[in-house]
Formats: structure tokens, C-alpha cells, sequence
């Protein structure tokens, strides 16, 4: 007998996926209104709900969440098939306490340490997605 597959089945394989992705896709808008897309390894990912990535206060990726905070995040795998697509807000944050929690050591090729001025950490808060996993799809707001 054939277990049904339900949405919470669905999210949480995808939690799964996004969990062990060491880089995602961040769709911003530019300075001219056009969409850009990137890849960008993330600090910290808490199911499909929020995802950090540490970031330089002087980078475009900070430019363009300052002048606006909608974002898109992709992940995609062959094999297992799955496509996880994010869209939701992101901010920029600059606490000490946050910046020291996500701070990873080959981080240190850019920064002096979590307490550098220029070290910030962007967060991306889910507000809809769009999940392809083992054959189904999942669309659904938050």
C-alpha cells in the first residue's frame, strides 16, 4: 500500500536539499529595475524559511538589497531531481552577535574577523515558494 504523499512531506524533503546546498542562486533587481542573478554560498539555512549568507557592505548584492529588499532564491539538483524556489524579503544586518554566529573561517580571505565594519550578513525571509521534489510540486504563501 501506497503512502500518500502530502505538502509537509514535500517541504520537508526540500528542507532536506536546501540544508546540504552549498550554493544557492539570488535573483535581486538592479540599479536599472533589471533582475541579475548569482550564486552565493549561504551562512546558515533554517528549513525553507530563512536563509543567511554573509555578504561585504560594499558589494552589489548589498547596493541593490538596500534599494530593494525583494529577492528570489534558487536551488536545483539532477539527481535527486529537485528544484526549491524562494521569494521573499531580504535585509541587510550588521548586529556583532548575528555577524560572529555566521562568521565561517574561509571568510577570512575578506574580512578581519566578524567585527569588521565591512562584514554584514543578509537575510532572506520565505514569503511564497514553488517546490519540485521526487515528481511533485508544491506551490503555496506562507
Amino acid at each position: 500500500m501506497d503512502i500518500p504523499i502530502t505538502d509537509e512531506m514535500i517541504v520537508a524533503r526540500a528542507a532536506e536539499f536546501v540544508a546540504a546546498a552549498e550554493c544557492f542562486v539570488l535573483a535581486l533587481t538592479d540599479e536599472d529595475g533589471y533582475p541579475t542573478a548569482a550564486t552565493i554560498t549561504p551562512s546558515k539555512v533554517e528549513g525553507i524559511r530563512q536563509i543567511y549568507f554573509g555578504n561585504h557592505m560594499d558589494s552589489n548584492w548589498v547596493r541593490r538589497v538596500a534599494k530593494c529588499g525583494r529577492a528570489s532564491i534558487c536551488f536545483h539538483s539532477v539527481h535527486p531531481e529537485c528544484n526549491v524556489t524562494l521569494v521573499g524579503d531580504i535585509k541587510i544586518l550588521t548586529g556583532l552577535e548575528l555577524k560572529t554566529e555566521m562568521w565561517r573561517e574561509w571568510m577570512a580571505m575578506y574580512y578581519s574577523g566578524p567585527e569588521d565594519p565591512k562584514f554584514c550578513v543578509l537575510k532572506f525571509e520565505t514569503l511564497r515558494y514553488s517546490l519540485y521534489v521526487d515528481g511533485t510540486q508544491v506551490r503555496r504563501t506562507l
